[in-house]
């Protein structure tokens, strides 16, 4: 059962559910929050120092510009570079290092890469800019993929012959898998609220069932964190480990419908390759035959060598959860917000961005 609105920052309910946690987790146990959001959510409230020592909060690959593959960082870098085109992109994707540049550096040295707070903002730049070739970076998960399709659709209908979308999307639950198949043992996963808005409870059934661990679709306030904690802990607990849903005022079991629909239309599955976890088995979604034309991979052809991450970058094993931003050599020393050499640096929803800012607050 989720938080009613109206007790997010009822202190003695948080009290409780701390209490709560504390009674009945006595062995020590392991929970990945795989929402970014999450993550940083679970800092600026200060809950890790609220939970009994037992319990270690490890932060999963729920950045989606952080699992964005150096490889794909590369191919937009070279895209930014291609004459005659204006490369749109979210805030937190333009500051990232590719392995020699990145769009920010390109973008002080000439080319023309903007920052858009949506979609249509770069449907509407292929509108306003006919004699220019406009391609959106694609990159998120189900949260975002369905908007691109709708801006895809538009563009269709519309006959607009100078937009592209380049998709390195990638969905949520075969990461999942990934994550239970490592070495890492994992008692518990908090799943992400904003994707789950969009697929549903229901689509974590198949990895709940093949995997048989704890599973609570995850709020953003404290006390729905709180909550979700709690819930897996009792799971724990009991040995009845389940699927639950803490955050039913936004999330049902099947989601939204309409926009998986609009997402399947426009996108087909593939393979696709993550940042720490390598290539995932129809974990990705690319531009389906149909709208073919609005693919930027077909129209641009660009072709990137794969490269590995920044050396002493510890990113991958950080998104993972085998070791945290502290152990990375390079934190704190070499890479900084300023100065960053990885995205888990760079982006608002990064765990080492996280750290850095509030860990020794905590």
């Amino acid at each position: 059962m989720g938080i009613n609105s109206n007790d997010f920052h009822d202190p003695k309910i948080a009290r409780h559910l701390v209490q709560r946690i504390s009674s009945a987790c006595r062995k020590p146990v392991r929970f990945m929050e795989v929402c970014g959001t999450h993550t940083v959510s679970i800092f600026r409230s200060g809950i890790r120092s609220l939970l009994p020592e037992t319990i270690s909060l490890l932060s999963g690959p729920g950045c989606p510009v952080c699992v964005t593959a150096q490889g794909e960082i590369d191919a937009f870098i070279a895209l930014a570079r291609q004459p005659d085109t204006i490369v749109a992109t979210f805030g937190d994707l333009i500051r990232v290092p590719g392995s020699g540049s990145s769009l920010q550096r390109e973008k002080a040295e000439g080319a023309d890469v903007r920052i858009v707070y949506s979609t249509f903002d770069a449907v509407n730049l292929a509108r306003q800019n006919p004699d220019k070739r406009v391609v959106f970076l694609g990159v998120g998960f189900e949260t975002t993929a369905p908007t691109v399709a709708a801006a895809i659709l538009a563009a269709h209908q519309e006959g607009l012959n100078n937009f592209f979308v380049m998709s390195a999307h990638k969905t949520v639950p075969p990461a999942l898998e990934a994550l239970a198949a490592g070495e890492l043992n994992i008692d518990g996963f908090l799943l992400p609220g904003h994707v789950s808005v969009i697929i549903g409870v229901e689509a974590y059934r198949p990895f709940f069932d093949a995997h048989r661990v704890p599973c609570v679709v995850a709020g953003f306030e404290p006390s729905d964190l709180l909550q979700s904690i709690a819930m897996l802990t009792d799971q724990v607990a009991s040995g009845r480990p389940a699927l639950e849903n803490a955050y039913p005022r936004a999330v049902s079991d099947a989601g939204n419908p309409k926009a998986v629909a609009v997402m399947n239309e426009v996108f087909a599955v593939a393979d696709a390759d993550w940042r720490g976890l390598g290539t995932i088995s129809a974990s990705g979604l690319e531009i389906r035959e149909t709208y073919a034309a609005f693919d930027a991979v077909r129209a641009f052809d660009i072709r990137v060598a794969a490269k590995p991450e920044p050396k002493g970058c510890a990113c991958g094993e950080i998104l993972t959860g085998v070791k945290i931003p502290p152990q990375c050599p390079l934190y704190k020393t070499v890479c900084n917000p300023m100065a960053p050499v990885g995205p888990c640096m760079v982006s608002s929803e990064g765990t080492c961005a996280a750290y850095y800012r509030y860990h020794g607050e905590e």
